[in-house]
């Protein structure tokens, strides 16, 4: 619990630092906001773009993290993750299609999440039906789960060529990005993330015992099929929430579940919340960086158009700490 309270008041500091990292006003003009003071521009930038933003980073984050925790728990696979199972290529997929339909738009969030639901089950149903026998098999899995991802991605670049006058309102979707995240988005977001948040921590005794092996949870009196289509149901509606209000974020659900089990180990009653709290920080921290390297390109380029995306950060580290965990795990079975 020591951990989890720590964790905790340095993701309140990250929020803080992702609220102070804009272009248009500097920490002092926030905390005269804050204070009640300020003029009715910095109020309107900070209570009405920045409060928002940093809020939908933090919901987002959690749920991706709370999504990898539950996958890799469910699936007893260290690969798995929602941007590796098709989960996220499939929200992603229903979200784009559905914006190319006109069925949904940023200006409609909840028709996106409907969307990024539907996608996101065709996806984790998809993987599930090549797996099939081979589901217990970690690597087998990962394969498959990296071909259907490949594949729904294909299938979204076809529905671009479709629908290219859509290209710029679903680009944010690819690429994972908070920019113009305003209290509609947080509105939806936060009861759903809550939702599903404590229907994940419900679960966390049949994950553990799922994470023990089939044979074991069993014997243990545990129905392994409803339990692991539980948690599955569970992922996969917090992906969507999380890829409907800030697009697909590389890596997030994927490298969060190590970090949670290092630092709180097996246990998912601690896990869970811990992952929750890491994948919160590391979006917002990610959200914060992506400003501040954005501020720095802008002043090197004298222009203010340029913007590095979250999910260009979160893609590009993760894909670094990706690769060194595997070094290392493969150093290690050697």
């Amino acid at each position: 619990m020591k951990r989890l309270l720590i964790l905790a008041l340095a993701v309140v500091a990250v929020g803080c630092a992702d609220l102070v990292a804009g272009r248009a006003l500097g920490p002092s003009d926030v905390w005269r906001v804050f204070s009640g003071g300020g003029d009715p521009l910095a109020r309107h930038i900070v209570l009405e773009l920045r409060l928002p933003r940093t809020l939908v980073a933090l919901g987002a984050g959690a749920c991706l993290g709370l999504a990898g925790t539950v996958l890799q728990a469910a699936l007893r696979n260290p690969l798995a993750g929602p941007e590796v199972t098709g989960v996220t290529p499939g929200a992603v997929l229903g979200a784009v299609a559905a914006t190319g339909l006109g069925l949904a738009g940023w200006e409609s969030p909840a028709a996106v999440v409907a969307a990024a639901m539907i996608g996101g089950f065709a996806g984790a149903g998809l993987l599930w039906l090549l797996a099939g026998r081979e589901a217990d098999d970690p690597v087998g899995t990962a394969v498959y789960g990296v071909l259907v991802s490949a594949v729904l991605s294909g299938l979204t670049a076809m529905v671009l060529l479709v629908a290219p006058g859509e290209l710029g309102s679903v680009v944010q979707w690819l690429v994972g990005s908070t920019e113009g995240r305003v209290w509609d988005h947080w509105t939806l977001l936060w009861p759903w993330a809550l939702l599903w948040a404590l229907a994940a921590w419900t679960l966390a005794a049949p994950l553990t015992l799922l994470r023990c092996g089939d044979e074991q949870a069993a014997a243990l009196g545990l129905r392994t099929g409803p339990a692991r289509v539980a948690a599955l149901v569970c992922a996969v509606a917090l992906t969507a929430g999380a890829v409907a209000a800030v697009g697909a974020l590389g890596f997030v659900g994927l490298l969060v579940p190590h970090l949670a089990f290092a630092l709180f180990g097996a246990g998912l009653r601690v896990a869970l919340p811990g992952a929750a709290l890491l994948g919160a920080g590391v979006v917002c921290g990610a959200d914060a960086a992506a400003q501040w390297l954005s501020r720095l390109l802008a002043d090197m380029t004298d222009t203010d158009r340029l913007s590095v995306p979250t999910g260009a950060l979160t893609t590009g580290v993760g894909a670094v700490l990706l690769l060194l965990v595997a070094r290392r795990s493969r150093e290690e079975g050697t």
